[in-house]
């Protein structure tokens, strides 16, 4: 049988405290590789000492934080004061930088930025009567939040309401109701659009 083929078993202990290997066994070659292992161990340990390990990087940066409220309570402003369009460059500028965060950040932070800004700018866009944009925007709120996200759900119904997409508005409405459950401004949109599908029906 070739030395590849044998295999000894060799009796290993450890020091609890230095965590050094050694060996009752007699062997000549054992001992000067756990020595040398020993050592290593050794080395490598003082490279390192607990107190020159650096911290973990920051999970978010607070200055880019720090913006995106500004950016985002700025247009809040300025939409209370009529001037949506400006609110509307405002809340652009805020979901670029949101969605600019690196990677390593938290996406659930990222997705309730995203969705604020977007529900927001739609609002800004609905006082424009700009109703397609702010459909749009209100949908792209809601695929970054599902739940706990009415007033987009509500936003984009009532959008497609004043487009006259009277069931599409049933509809989306409706999967609103179901994931938010019974929100009152989102009950009182779907009788709004149920009365005005019925008027319809009975006009022709």
């Amino acid at each position: 049988m070739s030395d590849l083929d044998t295999f000894d078993l060799l009796p290993l202990q450890i020091d609890p405290a230095t965590k050094a290997l050694s060996s009752t066994s007699s062997s000549r070659t054992l001992a000067k590789e756990l020595k040398a292992l020993n050592s290593l161990h050794r080395a490598l340990i003082s490279l390192d000492p607990p107190s020159a390990v650096p911290p973990p990087p920051l999970p978010v940066n607070p200055k880019r934080s720090a913006q995106l409220t500004k950016l985002r309570d700025g247009g809040n402003d300025l939409h209370r004061k009529g001037k949506h369009a400006e609110a509307v460059k405002l809340y652009t500028l805020g979901l670029q930088m949101a969605l600019e965060r690196p990677l390593w950040e938290p996406q659930g932070l990222v997705r309730e930025e995203v969705a604020g800004l977007y529900s927001n700018r739609a609002q800004a866009h609905m006082a424009m009567l700009d109703y397609p944009e702010a459909a749009a925007d209100a949908e792209a709120s809601v695929e970054a939040k599902r739940t706990g996200n009415a007033k987009a759900w509500w936003r984009r119904g009532k959008c497609l309401m004043e487009m006259g997409q009277m069931k599409e508005s049933r509809e989306w409405v409706r999967k609103g109701l179901e994931l938010e459950g019974e929100e009152t401004e989102l009950g009182a949109l779907l009788a709004e659009v149920e009365m005005r599908l019925a008027k319809g029906a009975g006009k022709n």
